[in-house]
Parts: C-alpha cells; structure tokens; sequence
C-alpha cells in the first residue's frame, strides 16, 4: 500500500485499527465519562445548564487553536507560536476596527495570521529548520511585534459590530461555541474526505514514502501552518471580543492548551493520526475539568497541576499505543 492509499483508508476510517488503539480511544472516552459523573456527584451546579454552556463557552478558543495545532501535528510536526499569532493579529483586527471599519479589520487580522503561519511554514519546509526551533523563535518575534505595534498599550472601542460577531449569541447560542464547532466540523471534513487530509496524514505517517508516492511535501507543510496562522487569528478575535479590548501580551498560553487538547482528542506527536472532532472534545475536557476544579473549590495552582497531568497521561497512552502497533 503507497502512502497515498493509506492516507486514503486511514481518511475514510478503513484503516486497520487494533486491540491497543480501540483501547485507548476507549480510555479517552471512559475519562471524560468520569470526569463528567465525578463532578456532577460533588458539585449540584455542574450539570446546570448555564455551567455547561460556560463551559463551552470557556473552551472555545481552545478549540480553536486544537484544530489548528492537530492539522500541524499530524504532519509530524509543532507550532509553539499560535499564541503570539493570535495577539499579533488581534492587535491589527482591532486598530483597523477602530479606525476603518469591521470587513477590513476582519480582512487584516486574518491576513497577519495568514503570513505569519506561511513564513512558519517555509522556514520549515524550504529551510528544512526544526519546526520546533523555528516556532519558539517566532513566538518571540510575533510576541515582540504586538507589542511594538502599539508600543506596549491595549486598545479599547472594539465597535458593537465585531463583538457582535465573535462574542455575540445566535438563537440563545454564544456565536464563540459556534465558530469553534464550525471550524471543528470543516477540519473534520478536510481530514476525512478531501486529498488534502489525505496526504496530511500520509505526510505524517511516513513522510519518505509520501514524497515517493508523489506528494509534494514541502507544499502540504506550507499549507498546514498557513492555515494554522488563519485560525489563530480567528481565536485571537474571539478572545478580544469577549473581554472588549485588544492587548499585546494576548493570547500567552494558547500554545499550550492546543497541544493539550489535539492530544486528549487523539492526535499523536508521532505524526499521521489526528481528528478536528476529537480536539474539540479534548479542549472541552480541559475546560471541564478546570471548571469543575473552580467548582469544588480547589486553588487555581492545582488546576494548572490537574491539566498538566491530563496531558502527560494522553501522550503516555499514546506512546504505549504506538510501541504495540
């Protein structure tokens, strides 16, 4: 089978899937299940409808940066900029919003983030950089740019229309829970049932093989971190419309929430596995169990031990799952 076909079964769900990863996909299910009852049984407001909407609500820009970061994952590779992304282009979507109007200002921010994440990606693919090395060095560098594009201040007057639109409601539903179970769902699409998440996962699952099968890899990197870029801008304009100001330092610590969450999803940092819907459910699992933490009133410093440990268990079982494939 070239790397092509497996892209394709893998795509379609046809690929072979034995005992260990039917196990640990069960795992991952059975925790949340747990989780879920756990903090139901000590907390009466948990299950409050209003609890788990903010809770959704809470994971929404987790969400997003998940699906970025599963798209890059699956490639085999890492992108440790997406939160200076996010506030770098936030930064840009707010001063044009303020100035010259909501389309433009959307136009700009994404435009920031689509630059931003293509230099990422030629740096990586053409210069043959560590992604790693590169995307640490441009979370500097992006992080630096906000900051000197507006020396250092935030900025405030966000018009009613893009708060509206990243931090409004439809039918009852916060429009931030919408965008991220849009963009989940698209992401899902693109894995499954277009060439492009075809050769993504070939990419990641066995890249000499996929560049003999004919797949341009260089091109399917690019095209991974550009997209990577566009979608941290997008959570960059979530964040700014839900707390109405625009801030440099925005966005620190999204980098990690996303890995954390393509993680628990299912992605592997192996490369060739991943699925948009699983880190959707990954980043809401982080955001219930921090949530419910808050509920039963256990300090903040141990919510940061709680997650961390979550992660650190999910690349565990993803490792023991690969040594028995």
């Amino acid at each position: 089978m070239t790397a092509k076909q497996l892209g394709q079964a893998q795509a379609d769900g046809r690929a072979p899937i034995n005992r260990a990863e039917v196990l640990r996909r069960a795992s991952v299910l059975s925790g949340v299940v747990v989780l879920f009852v756990v903090f139901s049984s000590l907390s009466s407001t948990f299950y409050q409808p209003s609890n788990l909407l903010d809770i959704l609500l809470q994971s929404s820009i987790s969400a997003i940066t998940a699906v970025a970061m599963t798209l890059v994952i699956m490639t085999k590779g890492i992108d440790l900029s997406v939160g200076s992304i996010a506030g770098l282009s936030s930064m840009v979507a707010a001063d044009v919003a303020t100035s010259a109007g909501v389309g433009l200002a959307i136009f700009a921010g994404l435009g920031v983030g689509l630059i931003c994440g293509f230099l990422n990606g030629v740096m990586i693919a053409k210069l043959k950089l560590p992604d790693f090395i590169v995307t640490l060095g441009t979370l500097s560098i992006f992080r630096g740019a906000a900051l000197i594009y507006t020396d250092g201040q935030p900025i405030y007057g966000l018009p009613p229309l893009f708060r509206d639109i990243f931090a409004g409601q439809l039918l009852g539903i916060p429009t931030p829970v919408l965008i991220a179970v849009g963009i989940a769902l698209l992401g899902y699409v693109v894995v499954a049932f277009t060439g492009l998440g075809e050769r993504i996962i070939a990419t990641g699952g066995n890249e000499e093989a996929a560049r003999l099968s004919g797949i341009n890899i260089d091109a399917i990197k690019v095209t991974v971190y550009t997209i990577s870029g566009a979608l941290s801008s997008i959570a960059g304009f979530v964040l700014i419309a839900r707390i109405g100001a625009a801030e440099p330092i925005g966005g620190q610590g999204f980098e990690l929430q996303a890995i954390g969450s393509a993680v628990i999803g299912g992605a592997s940092l192996f490369g060739g596995i991943g699925n948009p819907l699983g880190s959707l459910v990954g980043a809401v699992t982080l955001g219930a169990l921090q949530n419910g933490l808050t509920l039963i009133n256990v300090p903040s410093f141990w919510q940061f031990v709680a997650s961390g440990a979550v992660v650190i268990l999910a690349v565990l079982a993803d490792r023991l799952t690969r040594k028995q494939r």
